[in-house]
């Protein structure tokens, strides 16, 4: 059996409902909406009840759907399909293995083991990986309960409750020893025994594996370790630190799995390379472990890095350090800028960089903000010449186009499997028509406003929805950090009300996202909004879509016409949620942060100022400005470029930067193109272009 396919020759004999069971055995349904659409009719309303879990729409099927021979014709296309593309098997791209770490993964919205763009761009990783038959292996936690649901009270104030991931709900298999019994592996948190178990998720070609400490062998307090992410006190962020980072080395030791590359997602994972080193034994040495271990960061903020104070790390790393025989300065010298600083906490971005080979920031300015944060740790060498590099993130197109906009796509560029491979046909549409592009457009705008309707009636808010399919459409979603200044179009209200209030030029904005729960910042500014949203004038064209997931994502992204986006410049490190609209033809308002300000040229969308950095405007002043600039893109550029129509009633000039738009970035920033760039320039893997 080649990664969970059986040969076709013995596969004749499945029945349709033991074919549904193996395709949804893998989650390469996740980015197959003709696969998902099977699940959908086996039973809607608990595929949709349970965040369109095919396992639970499986398990409540109708039985005489399951008969129906037309349906069983549309079951054998899409299981031809699966097999097809797990036959390929992965190519070995010159033996190189990589096993990529991280906190977390966003693969689909039914497991939410993620809370925003960093968990996104790691199951989007995955996945391109996976259609690119990269040897890769992913290793994270087993976070049950998830990321909380949203919901509001009586006060406008956001409201979240966890509920648990059920493992027997999911394609989630343990992970067995020889004598099929749950392989457990052990880590020290002080001198305390920490028993981990894992579970695998197949994601197409990659295996994803999940630690997990909630059972009898663990003593209370650690059996939640594993359970939800980011939690708030620092000892229990160390400890699951610990269990990602060195619990993951061990996993992978007992699965006998080979690995050259160590992927470092973000500096939560670092510890692995101190596992490395002890491994290594008295002949190790931190070069041997460097020559392995590659690190990407996403965090443009110091105080946004994971620092621990010296007596805890310590307190939390005895028995280890026992184990790697080091004394305690040196241990904490990994994790210092000055070793000799006794006060200094210890830091696991420094520990990440100290101990690999190369370090990489998520977009090009993402690397220059890098280089100048982490000078310190380079004496001596000049800013410019700091290696620290950089791969822009990208989006996978798979998973984020719409399933409305591929007929189009499909009829006018290509196929999927053809327009991620390679930038070359996107040119093709500036062939297409303009009343066919506009069409494509204004029918994605429409079904995304009857999809707001029809949600609304399920969510705690009390709140009208007058939506038009032909207004100007804005959206923004995504975390409620204080840094993306979420109120920004509503800074004057004045100014905002008169955008708002003209009926000859409509303007309507969809607000979504999540505020950590112990950021009150981020409830309160989503409270002003739900607040906004009630004034005259804005009622009704202010919506905000309550408990965001990947699901909400894709119809936003699809279905406005407009990204808004207004972080703190330099403060967002890529910010992919704009990159996701390109394909359908949105376009961005951003800030020149992040990916937006490399891909801007003028044409393919709009800026919120220029490229300077800022560093030394106060905040307020910052904020007032920006402000001030995104009114008047909005009044003098946007808005008349939207509702300037010709004689046919098309918007000329709005088509051509959607053109701009479509050909020139979608490619460009799409995790095929990324994890081709990850795979020649950071794995150094051999015939990478070769085999593809």
């Amino acid at each position: 059996m080649l990664y969970g396919i059986h040969p076709r020759e013995l596969l004749h004999g499945m029945n349709t409902r033991q074919k549904l069971e193996h395709i949804a055995g893998n989650l390469w349904w996740a980015w197959h909406p003709e696969a998902l659409d099977l699940y959908r009719r086996l039973n809607q309303d608990a595929f949709d009840g349970s965040g369109d879990n095919p396992s639970i729409a499986l398990r409540q099927a109708d039985e005489e759907l399951l008969n129906d021979p037309a349906f069983e014709e549309n079951v054998d296309e899409v299981y031809s399909d699966f097999l097809s593309y797990m036959e390929r098997g992965p190519v070995e791209h010159g033996g190189n293995h990589t096993a990529y770490f991280c906190m977390e993964f966003g693969l689909h919205q039914s497991m939410p083991m993620y809370s925003g763009g960093l968990g996104i761009l790691a199951g989007d990783h995955l996945k391109a990986a996976s259609d690119a038959r990269l040897p890769l292996t992913g290793i994270g936690l087993y976070l049950r309960d998830g990321y909380f649901k949203q919901y509001f009270n009586d006060k406008l104030l956001q409201e979240t409750e966890y509920p648990s991931i059920d493992v027997t709900r999911h394609p989630l298999t343990p992970v067995l020893d020889d004598s099929g019994d749950p392989l457990v592996m052990t880590v020290h948190c002080g001198q305390d025994v920490v028993h981990l178990r894992a579970f695998k998720l197949q994601v197409g070609h990659v295996e994803l594996f999940l630690l997990d400490s909630d059972f009898n062998s663990n003593q209370h307090e650690d059996r939640f370790l594993t359970s939800r992410l980011y939690q708030g006190r620092t000892k229990i962020r160390l400890k699951q630190e610990i269990v990602l980072g060195i619990g993951g080395v061990r996993l992978l030791r007992a699965l006998g799995r080979r690995v050259d590359v160590f992927h470092l997602n973000e500096g939560h994972c670092a510890l692995l390379t101190l596992e490395l080193l002890r491994e290594m034994g008295e002949d190790g040495d931190e070069g041997g472990v460097r020559s392995r271990c590659v690190f990407t960061t996403h965090t443009p903020v110091l105080a946004g890095h994971d620092r621990f104070e010296p007596d805890l790390f310590l307190e939390q790393m005895e028995h280890f350090r026992g184990e790697i025989g080091y004394s305690e300065h040196d241990l904490l010298s990994f994790g210092r800028i000055n070793p000799d600083d006794e006060s200094e906490p210890f830091t696991m971005t420094i520990l990440a960089f100290r101990m690999s080979r190369t370090a990489n920031g998520v977009s090009e300015l993402n690397g220059e903000v890098t280089r100048k944060q982490w000078h310190p740790l380079f004496p001596g060498v000049p800013v410019d010449e700091i290696p620290i590099g950089h791969i822009t993130n990208g989006v996978h197109l798979g998973t984020w186009t719409a399933p409305a906009a591929r007929l189009f796509l499909r009829k006018h560029i290509g196929t999927l499997d053809q327009i991620t491979s390679t930038t070359d046909r996107w040119s093709a549409i500036h062939d297409v028509p303009d009343a066919d592009l506009w069409e494509y457009r204004s029918r994605l705008r429409k079904r995304f406003v009857e999809y707001v309707v029809s949600r609304n009636k399920s969510q705690s808010l009390d709140q009208d929805v007058s939506l038009s399919p032909d207004a100007l459409t804005i959206g923004f979603a995504r975390r409620f950090a204080t840094y993306k200044r979420a109120t920004l179009i509503f800074s004057d209200l004045e100014r905002a009300l008169r955008l708002f209030k003209d009926s000859s030029r409509p303007v309507q904005i969809v607000f979504a996202g999540k505020a950590h729960p112990e950021n009150d910042d981020g409830r309160f500014a989503i409270r002003q909004i739900l607040e906004t949203s009630r004034m005259e004038g804005f009622s009704g064209k202010v919506i905000f879509l309550e408990n965001y997931h990947m699901g909400v994502a894709r119809q936003l992204i699809s279905g406005c016409d407009i990204w808004l986006n207004t972080p703190r410049r330099p403060h967002e490190a890529c910010g992919t949620s704009g990159q996701k609209v390109n394909i359908h033809g949105g376009l961005n308002l951003s800030i020149l942060d992040g990916w937006w300000s490399e891909a801007y040229d003028g044409t393919n969308g709009w800026a919120i100022g220029g490229r300077t950095q800022d560093e030394d405007m106060d905040i307020q002043a910052q904020d007032a400005r920006d402000a001030d600039l995104l009114y008047s893109v909005l009044e003098n550029e946007i808005i008349p470029s939207f509702y300037d129509r010709d004689e046919n009633g098309l918007p000329i000039e709005w088509l051509v930067r959607i053109r701009n738009a479509m050909s020139g970035l979608t490619y460009r920033f799409s995790a095929e193109r990324m994890i081709s760039d990850y795979a020649s320039q950071i794995y150094n893997v051999d015939r990478y272009q070769e085999a593809n």
